[in-house]
């Protein structure tokens, strides 16, 4: 049996190809064990947290963690092998690519897993879209990287390569200047979220609702129906109003009565306001003051306060308060002023 082992085939020994043989198939059954173990981990506490992000995890063991395992393995049984030198180099390029593709998808997909969680903890579904455009981008950078690093061991001049590649780089940027700033402006629209799909916005002269934000443009759809195209430069660039975030709407309006109204009822009116807007359900009344002598009436001021952002719901209670208000003047004979000719 010791002369068997001894027996030498290309260069090698029976017992270097036994050896061989033994670590790829002891390498295989310890990371078949390792899978086991650690799937049956991974499904129970998926099952706990019963979400369907948590099933990456089993999905990057079985296609990705144990591939990778495998290659270094085989690698390490061949390694122990005297190969001749370019059948040496052509296993040595074959595992380094091999192992740097998985190795790309597997941190491809972990950086996609990471991006979903914090995406999940934002609770807002809105944000789900931005993981089109940081999954190209972070696959694109981590196969930037991924090639460099192959070439460096196929023994490329990576300083050249880089070099070339900076200024490459610097050209397209300036070609593509305005595109980029689009593209930032997304990134600090996603993350610092001053608006969201569904949120009614001014931004200068213009406002409407936000039915889309895109890489390079935000969508707005008008009170008039008609869609309004923002780059994203000029809303990170703008002061813009968001009614959402409007915990409740601050009111704010005047009415005039004639000159010839008597003091009594002068007095009185704001308590009648007052009265009124107080009953109105959604509101709290904050104040009402005769404010001022008028070039044809005497003034009152009134403010109150709509515990409500919807817009239709504060033309509502308005509408509710002017009709009480021109039943109890006429209750009252109060008349309400209007502009006069001399």
């Amino acid at each position: 049996m010791e002369r068997i082992l001894q027996i030498e085939f290309l260069a090698n020994q029976i017992s270097d190809y036994a050896i061989a043989v033994a670590i790829v198939i002891v390498g295989f059954v310890a990371i078949q064990i390792f899978k086991v173990i650690l799937t049956k981990s991974l499904k129970r506490w998926a099952t706990q947290r019963s979400t369907p992000v948590d099933n990456t995890l089993i999905r990057l063991v079985e296609k990705a963690i144990v591939p990778l395992l495998q290659i270094g393995v085989v690698y390490v049984a061949i390694a122990n092998l005297t190969l001749h030198p370019i059948l040496a180099q052509t296993v040595r390029v074959v595992a380094v690519f091999a192992a740097t593709f998985i190795a790309i998808q597997l941190l491809s997909h972990i950086a996609e897993y990471l991006l979903r969680l914090y995406l999940l903890r934002q609770d807002n579904p809105n944000l789900e879209q931005s993981l089109d455009a940081f999954g190209p981008a972070i696959r694109v950078i981590l196969w930037a990287i991924g090639i460099i690093f192959l070439l460096d061991n196929l023994g490329f001049n990576i300083s050249a390569i880089v070099a070339s590649l900076g200024i490459g780089g610097v050209a397209i940027a300036l070609a593509s200047q305005g595109l980029l700033q689009d593209l930032f402006s997304y990134f600090s629209i996603l993350f610092d979220r001053p608006f969201e799909i569904g949120d009614f916005i001014i931004v200068g002269d213009f406002a409407g609702t936000v039915k889309d934000i895109g890489i390079k443009t935000t969508r707005l759809e008008s009170l008039s129906g008609e869609e309004v195209v923002f780059p994203n430069t000029d809303l990170t660039g703008s002061r813009l109003q968001n009614f959402k975030k409007m915990q409740q709407r601050r009111i704010a309006f005047k009415i005039g009565v004639v000159y010839e109204t008597p003091l009594e009822q002068v007095q009185a009116i704001p308590d009648i306001i007052k009265e009124i807007v107080s009953n109105i359900e959604g509101t709290s009344f904050d104040r009402a003051h005769f404010s001022e002598y008028g070039d044809f009436s005497l003034n009152f001021e009134i403010v109150y306060f709509v515990v409500n952002s919807d817009f239709a719901l504060y033309m509502d209670i308005q509408q509710k308060i002017n009709l009480a208000l021109f039943k109890e003047f006429a209750d009252r004979r109060i008349e309400f002023a209007y502009p006069t000719n001399v």
